[in-house]
């Protein structure tokens, strides 16, 4: 059994604590700062401890012995609990999908004795694997295209939308720089950009430039790709609708009233879908070729209790990331990238069979 932390009681923080609990190989305690919070977990028989992360010294206690420190919280938190798992010595792993914050993680993770591994959920996370390991059957590669969605399954509002996860989050990626590989360069691409439309399997979507969600791919494909891109996968509609919020009534600069709005008109649904949709291009044998993945996550019960597709997919990815680390198919010690684990590894993995 490998004592772990997990740091947030919110919707990402249950799945991953009735994941791990299911396996059987791990025991979990939970700490964050809301009482009301952490309840949910006591009344499951979950160990849990109140605790403000700002408190140097009660972060380091309430880390001691652990085995690793998962981070479930806002990604602002991301510096202070990567300098408390270096203070520690034990492993850290998080759902950030922050540029900023990563580039944190790297600075620290290049001093420790023990593993850091950022990124772990959908995107980044699942989708840096499944496009690595597709561009690893090419001789070389022209494109790489990643598109995700979190959606409702039955949209009845303009925006076409539920909330579905952290909306400081989705700010994020709606709001800061893309960063993208084009003509074989690193660059930044402004979000809201390059609408596209497609249909799979029957229905329609739209797909537009959002932040954060390639990870550290860029650095690992440079000089190997002519273009790699990221966009966030919507109903029709949603990005001129965004567009109309953060650019014409200028609420860019209101990030606060920004999240306010979204939360007083949006419900949050556990009716959700995943859809990934990974594409590679390139030459293999002499010839241009293409190759897809494509997968459709649905919500399901674990331990009784039921997980959206969103609370599913994420939680499953750095679950089965602990679960590799924990197991040595994943370095022990500094910076690990997602797309170090190979594809195969990973959806044959008991966490990561949610992506199979």
């Amino acid at each position: 059994m490998k004592n772990i932390l997990l740091l947030g009681a919110g919707k990402i923080g249950i799945a991953i604590t009735l994941l791990l609990r299911r396996s059987g190989d791990y025991t979990v305690t939970v700490a964050d700062h809301s009482a009301d919070a952490l309840k949910r977990f006591t009344d499951l028989g979950v160990d849990t401890v109140q605790l403000d992360i700002n408190d140097g010294a009660a972060l380091r206690k309430t880390m001691a012995g652990k085995y690793a420190v998962l981070n479930a919280l806002p990604f602002h938190t991301t510096s202070t609990v990567a300098y408390g798992a270096y203070d520690a010595g034990i492993h850290y792993f998080d759902l950030t999908e922050d540029v900023a914050s990563t580039r944190v993680v790297k600075e620290v993770a290049a001093k420790a004795g023990s593993a850091f591994i950022p990124q772990c959920g959908l995107a980044p996370g699942f989708v840096s694997i499944a496009a690595h390991g597709l561009a690893a059957g090419f001789d070389s590669l022209r494109d790489v295209q990643l598109r995700v969605g979190a959606l409702p399954r039955y949209p009845t509002n303009a925006l076409k939308y539920n909330l579905t996860w952290s909306t400081d989050g989705l700010i994020n990626e709606y709001l800061n720089p893309c960063e993208a590989v084009q003509d074989g360069k690193n660059v930044e691409l402004p979000p809201l950009e390059d609408l596209e439309e497609f249909v799979l399997e029957g229905v329609a979507y739209e797909a537009f430039n959002t932040s954060g969600g390639l990870g550290s791919l860029t650095e690992t494909l440079a000089g190997k790709v002519e273009n790699l891109t990221y966009k966030s996968v919507r109903y029709p509609g949603h990005c001129a609708i965004i567009k109309l919020l953060v650019e014409d009534l200028r609420l860019a600069r209101r990030r606060d009233l920004l999240k306010e709005v979204l939360e007083e008109a949006l419900p949050i649904t556990m009716q959700d879908v995943v859809l990934v949709f990974c594409t590679v291009s390139g030459k293999r044998h002499g010839r241009l070729e293409q190759e897809s993945i494509v997968r459709h996550i649905h919500g399901e019960e674990v331990e009784g209790q039921f997980l959206s597709a969103i609370q599913m997919s994420t939680a499953a990815g750095i679950c089965a990331m602990l679960d590799l680390q924990a197991t040595g198919h994943l370095p022990s010690k500094g910076f690990v990238r997602q797309e170090q684990m190979p594809l195969d590894l990973f959806l044959s993995n008991r966490f990561g069979k949610v992506y199979a």
